[in-house]
C-alpha cells in the first residue's frame, strides 16, 4: 500500500475566520487522528502569519485517505469552514 500525504496551508481571509477554525480544531484533529489508516495528522498556526495554519497529513494508503476526506465534507468542520482557502498538495493517489 502506498502511503497518501498532505501538505499545505489553510489561509483565512478574515479574525473571524480564524477565529471559526480556533473553535472547531481540536475536534477535527481529534476525529481524524482516531480513523483508522491516520499515520499522522498535524495543524499548526503560524507564528508570523495569525490568519495562516500548516498542515501536514499522511494515511497510510488512498482509501483511509479517501475516507477520511468524505468523513470530513460531511462534518461540521467541514461545512463550516469549506469558504475558507486551501493551498494543498496530495502525494500518492493513483
Amino acid at each position: 500500500m502506498t502511503p497518501v500525504s498532505l501538505t499545505g496551508r489553510l489561509v483565512c481571509a478574515t479574525r473571524a475566520d480564524a477565529d471559526l477554525v480556533e473553535q472547531l480544531l481540536p475536534d477535527h484533529i481529534a476525529l481524524t487522528r482516531a480513523e483508522p489508516g491516520c499515520l499522522s495528522f498535524a495543524v499548526t498556526r503560524r507564528i508570523d502569519e495569525p490568519l495562516v495554519w500548516d498542515v501536514d497529513e499522511l494515511f497510510d494508503g488512498e482509501g483511509s485517505f479517501r475516507a477520511h476526506q468524505a468523513r470530513v465534507a460531511a462534518s461540521e468542520w467541514g461545512r463550516r469552514t469549506a469558504a475558507i482557502r486551501r493551498d494543498y498538495v496530495v502525494v500518492g493517489l493513483g
